[in-house]
């Protein structure tokens, strides 16, 4: 059966792979923006069309001979995602139906329309409407509310808040009624999506227990081994609560806002067709869930986060975009008596829990600055602390290159009157590492000149840190 999948390189897309790739019934497809994106591996062994879904041409190759696709797309980064949803899933019901798709297997959110209902469930919504409107072309749409796994952007904020804050004052949002479930479960739903034998399209709401958002966070301190007291305050707004998660969290204040603007009506199961199409699928307990994925991250073992596809930068080449920098800094040191496997182990180590060496506190620093500005800050961390791979995201960083034992190449994600990147690559028996700074009219400009003494101490300890490190490893 050939199959095609979008959304590959994001959170679910890219759990949902490893398991199509383990169907041998199955044929998979990939439909990806940039190939660069992608590991050698999946690119040598994977089909792979390069385009999207606002370029009807590329949408005609990927789906040409498809039995089913999976619409795992979404546009919530951008301003007018809503416009941009309505679009994209229009053409890719036209281009499906013109290639003759049997089905096409959607994943939304629960809820219903309302005066109540964001704008980002909202746009949801349209999507599996425009998707469900070709009689041609059958869609299942599975509708999930909360989704639970480790780095999941619901858990991430809901962890997060729970271990950093013993007492939390609240707004009333917190006693809205969900139904929460495991991203295996989610997984589980998609995947046997595939062999439903219905002829019809099909709405499928899943989801475990009923609960508040309240009942959510003190089960999960109860998983963590933590005693936790909320208060609910009426006059909390929407935007008192985004900057709170903000500050608190990983996810930045625009994720923040559209996910607390979701929260003031209730997402729960509307329909029994769960059990009726997938006897098989027992969801597991929300506690279950949790510990699940405390388990993941404490075995570092987390497959996807809600950040993998986090921007737009595959829409550019880097190595064409690097060559307009106007400011570089770059140092050197000679590595001809080390093992270049050891110093590539090294630098691909920075981030996270492991730190930047000795200035610490300045990226700190840099880190709650970009917070408060509704940057992304230094809470997103690293995936894995001893493993990196394009398209993850290293604190305020994202991995746009990575090539074994010789390169990796970072883009700033911060707020900044420019863009920037942070290099490091070896070559000629040398370690070579480069800051990137393309500024923004004057304000750039300014902001390079002031950090240049900051840079003199930090590049220069981070070359010699490396070393360092590598020589212990």
């Amino acid at each position: 059966m050939k199959v095609l999948l979008t959304g590959s390189t994001g959170y679910i897309g890219r759990r949902l792979k490893k398991r199509l790739i383990e169907d041998k019934n199955i044929d998979l497809r990939l439909l990806v923006r940039n190939k660069s994106s992608l590991s050698n591996e999946v690119k040598d062994n994977l089909e792979i069309v390069q385009g999207d879904t606002f370029d009807l041409e590329s949408l005609k190759i990927a789906l040409k001979d498809v039995d089913v696709a999976y619409y795992l797309i979404h546009s919530l980064n951008k301003d007018n995602y809503r416009d941009l949803d309505k679009l994209s899933a229009q053409n890719f019901l036209e281009a499906a139906a013109f290639c003759k798709v049997k089905r096409v297997i959607y994943l939304g959110g629960l809820g219903v329309k309302n005066s109540d209902t964001s704008e980002h469930l909202l746009s949801r919504i349209e999507t599996g409407e425009i998707l469900s409107s070709n009689k041609n072309v059958q869609t299942i749409w599975i509708r999930a509310g909360v989704i639970i796994g480790s780095g999941s952007s619901s858990f991430e904020i809901i962890r997060n808040i729970t271990e950093k804050l013993p007492i939390m004052t609240t707004p009333k949002w917190v006693t809205t009624k969900a139904q929460p479930i495991a991203v295996e479960d989610v997984l589980s739903y998609l995947h046997n999506s595939i062999y439903l034998k219905e002829e019809e399209n099909l709405i499928v709401d899943i989801g475990s227990e009923q609960l508040s958002y309240k009942s959510m966070m003190l089960k999960t301190a109860k998983v963590l081994g933590l005693k936790r007291i909320i208060i609910p305050l009426p006059f909390m707004s929407i935007n008192i609560s985004s900057y709170w998660l903000n500050l608190f969290t990983p996810v930045p204040f625009s994720v923040a806002k559209a996910l607390i603007e979701g929260l003031k009506s209730e997402v729960v199961i509307q329909n029994d067709n769960a059990k009726k199409y997938f006897p098989e699928i027992t969801p597991i307990s929300y506690e279950d869930s949790v510990s699940n994925a405390i388990k993941e991250i404490e075995n570092d073992q987390v497959i996807s986060r809600w950040n993998d596809n986090s921007n737009n930068i595959w829409e550019k080449d880097a190595q064409n975009e690097i060559s307009k920098a106007v400011f570089i800094d770059r140092k050197e040191i000679d590595i001809s008596n080390l093992d270049a496997s050891k110093v590539y182990q090294s630098f691909i180590g920075i981030g996270g829990t492991n730190g930047w060496f000795d200035f610490d506190f300045l990226w700190e620093i840099r880190g709650i600055i970009d917070k408060m500005i509704g940057g992304v800050g230094l809470k997103r961390g690293r995936r894995s602390q001893c493993d990196l791979r394009i398209s993850d995201c290293l604190d305020f960083w994202k991995v746009v290159d990575l090539k074994q034992n010789e390169r990796l190449l970072l883009f700033a994600q911060m707020k900044l009157p420019g863009m920037a990147w942070l290099e490091f690559k070896i070559k000629d028996n040398k370690l070579i590492q480069s800051a990137y700074f393309y500024p923004k009219g004057v304000l750039g400009r300014l902001y390079w000149y002031i950090l240049v003494p900051l840079h003199y101490f930090v590049f220069n300890n981070m070359i010699k840190s490396i070393i360092k490190k590598a020589k212990s490893l």
